[in-house]
């Protein structure tokens, strides 16, 4: 002998969730019932005013077939002021490497990574341009992140090698998040 299915209802009214019974004496409201699995005998349903499906309905199709994305406005916001920060520091630093030790290759990776990364902020500014800008902080970020590991890993230093490991991956992950969120 098999199971009998098993019927899951829910009630919904304007202000609360409440049991069948009460559901069921409220018979102005309007029903619709979802089947979630066949095969289990698994139903829902769904008591209301009728004010949420009318709502879906005046939905554009486009946003009823889109997959649910959780954008974040304050990523998109973040990551050109981000970009601009890291540029500063790294000009920041290597000016003062080789102000300090008159390392030309910190110098230049300085210069190198400002220059990078100002671009992807220029680029970050326009909304045409904004998914190309966040490529590029992400690239620049992420190949700095490389660079910083690099020497973390030879020194065990935690300034400013260690420090700025963290830094990159930190602005490498804001930046990806910014572009799959333009990509999408």
């Amino acid at each position: 002998m098999g199971a009998l299915p098993a019927v899951y209802t829910l009630g919904f009214s304007p202000n609360r969730f409440t049991n069948t019974a009460t559901a069921v004496r409220t018979s102005a409201l309007s029903t619709s019932s979802v089947t979630l699995s066949p095969t289990a005998g698994l139903k829902s349903t769904f008591f209301g005013t009728g004010n949420v499906r009318h709502r879906l309905k005046q939905l554009p199709s486009s946003r009823l077939n889109t997959s649910h994305v959780c954008k974040c406005q304050l990523v998109q916001d973040f990551a050109p002021i981000a970009s601009a920060g890291y540029a500063v520091l790294l000009l920041g630093g290597g000016v003062f490497a080789y102000s300090k030790s008159g390392s030309k290759g910190s110098l230049f990776g300085g210069l190198t990574g400002a220059t990078l990364m100002y671009v992807a902020y220029y680029l970050m500014q326009a909304s045409d341009t904004k998914e190309l800008g966040d490529a590029l902080a992400f690239g620049a970020s992420l190949l700095f992140a490389f660079v910083f590991g690099l020497r973390f890993a030879a020194t065990r230093k935690v300034v400013p090698a260690g420090l700025l490991l963290v830094i990159s991956i930190s602005l490498t992950a804001l930046t990806l998040s910014a572009y799959l969120q333009d990509k999408v």
